[in-house]
Parts: C-alpha cells; sequence; structure tokens
C-alpha cells in the first residue's frame, strides 16, 4: 500500500507541476509572442497573491514534494531484500540511486527559489535548464540501470519507459539552455513532465492493484510492495502480453496529453482573449480619412 501511494503521491505532484507550467507559458506566448522566452519558474499572479511569499507557493510545494520523495526513497531502500542477484542488494542500491537523482533536484529547486526571493543569488535560466538537463539526464541513466537489473520484466518495462521520458525532457531542457525562446520545446518539456506523472500512475496501478495487474501476472505475497520482483509472470506468453499491454497504455497516456494541450491552449486563448491571427503577426491599424485624403491627393497629381 505504501509503494502505491507514493506512486500516486509522485503523479499528482508531476502533473499538477506540468498542468501549471503549461498555462503559463501559453498565457505568456499568447500575450506577447515576439518578446516570450522560457522561464524555469512562474509566479502566481498578483491577483491571486497579494502578499510576495504566496506568489512562490509552487516552488514551496514543489521542494516539499521532492523532499518528501528522498526521504521515502531512504527510508524504503532499507526493507528487507530477499531477491538477491549473485550477493548484491539489488534494492538497496536501486532505491539511493533513486534518492540521490532527486536530491539534486531538491538542490535545483532551493538554488531556484533562493534566486527568485532575494537579489543574494543570480541564477540565469540557461543554467537552470542545463543544470536540469543533466540532471534529467541521470535520471534516464538511473531509471534505465534499475529495468536492466529488475527480475521482474513487467516492472523492468515500467521503468525503461520512464526512462525514456527523462531522456526526452534531458533533450529538451538542453535545448532550451541554448534557445529559450523556442516555445515549442518549452510546452514540450512541460507536457513530458505531465506524462512522467500519468506514467508514475500507471505504474503504480500496475504493479501493485490486483484489478490492473495484467492476466497471468500476479503479486508475491512474501515480497514487500516495491521491491523488485514484488510483482511477476510465470509464462514468457504472459509477460509478453503484460508488455504489449504496457505499451499501449503508454500510447494512451501520449494521446492524452496531446489532448490536454489542446485544451488547455484553447481556454487560455479565449481567457487571454487573443483572436485567430496568422502566425505572430497582427495587422496594423487602418485609418479611413487618411486614406481618403491619400487618394483625392493621388487623383489631383494624375489629373
Amino acid at each position: 500500500m505504501a509503494a502505491l501511494i507514493y506512486q500516486i503521491f509522485s503523479s499528482s505532484t508531476l502533473v499538477s507541476l506540468g498542468v501549471y507550467h503549461i498555462v503559463n507559458t501559453f498565457r505568456g506566448f499568447l500575450k506577447s509572442p515576439r518578446d516570450y522566452i522560457a522561464k524555469p519558474f512562474h509566479p502566481l499572479p498578483a491577483a491571486f497573491s497579494a502578499h510576495f511569499p504566496l506568489r512562490l507557493l509552487p516552488l514551496y510545494l514543489t521542494g516539499a514534494s521532492l523532499l518528501l520523495a528522498f526521504v521515502h526513497q531512504i527510508l524504503v531502500s532499507a526493507d528487507a531484500d530477499p531477491l538477491l542477484k549473485g550477493h548484491t542488494p539489488v534494492h538497496l542500491f536501486t532505491s539511493l540511486q533513486s534518492a540521490g537523482v532527486l536530491f539534486l533536484f531538491l538542490i535545483l529547486s532551493l538554488l531556484l527559489l533562493l534566486s527568485e526571493s532575494s537579489s543574494l543569488l543570480l541564477f540565469p535560466s540557461d543554467l537552470f535548464f542545463a543544470l536540469a538537463s543533466a540532471f534529467f539526464y541521470l535520471s534516464y541513466a538511473v531509471s534505465s540501470a534499475q529495468a536492466a537489473v529488475q527480475t521482474s520484466g513487467l516492472q523492468a518495462k515500467c521503468d525503461s519507459l520512464s526512462a525514456r521520458i527523462s531522456a526526452l525532457s534531458s533533450l529538451l531542457s538542453l535545448i532550451l539552455a541554448i534557445n529559450p525562446r523556442l516555445f515549442i520545446a518549452d510546452v514540450g518539456l512541460a507536457a513530458s513532465v505531465c506524462l512522467q506523472g500519468l506514467w508514475a500512475l500507471q505504474t503504480g496501478l500496475s504493479l501493485y492493484v490486483e484489478a490492473f495487474i495484467p492476466e497471468g501476472c500476479h503479486r508475491l505475497l512474501d515480497v514487500v510492495s516495491g521491491v523488485e520482483g514484488s510483482t511477476k509472470c510465470e509464462l514468457e506468453e504472459s509477460r509478453l502480453r503484460a508488455v504489449a499491454l504496457l505499451d499501449l497504455a503508454f500510447v494512451v497516456h501520449v494521446v492524452f496529453v496531446m489532448l490536454l494541450l489542446f485544451l488547455l491552449y484553447a481556454a487560455v486563448a479565449k481567457s487571454v482573449g487573443v483572436s485567430r491571427r496568422f502566425g505572430t503577426y497582427e495587422p496594423l491599424p487602418t485609418n479611413a480619412d487618411t486614406n481618403h485624403v491619400q487618394l483625392k491627393t493621388l487623383s489631383g497629381t494624375q489629373a
């Protein structure tokens, strides 16, 4: 149960963070397309937060969530691990690796908080995105390593797909570090965070909830939930079927995120009051009287 609660907590945090960033990115772009530049953090509008500390509430919540996730990984690393490969406690090492990645993101969020709340520390956006790219790539490496040592094919598939999302986030962060005016990359990064949150929920359901565990697979009662191999498929045919179902679920989540992007864009465009126009060019204002005078001048000259 603890493992499922952690997955739900991670999912809600990542999805909320991604949606918040998507909405603010759309709003900033639609208000001023020419002046748009990617930002690591969007404070709450003044209408929702009269006091300055409340404007940084999303950063406080992000830091608190990362701290809780870090503590959780440290605590679960001490769980009994009856499934060993040779003489190596796999679960202990993989949990500590995940805790290390979370700690790096926690430090990054604290640096951003200090930069936003005071003038003592200047934290450029390109440096933030460069560090985020490195940390996302480290997350990709850790998830790939976890998938390689898993004794459960089902959990290995979940970890490998999570690693691919982290690799995408790393690439998009690197692009923003090089060119922060690339609107598509900024939206894609926030969308990848949403996708990672949805996949965390799918992982929890597929591994720890009996109703969602694929047919032919089951949980091992003598293994703590969250320890590698706690959910296994006995037959190779069942394992292949479960992997195919996870691939299908992943595609469904990608489609859902794309639909969410379209809906959020339409909602933000309506709230901002943006009318349909071609690209980022706006028609120049016309003056009927000026045009009339110019036409009379031209006709007089021709005469």
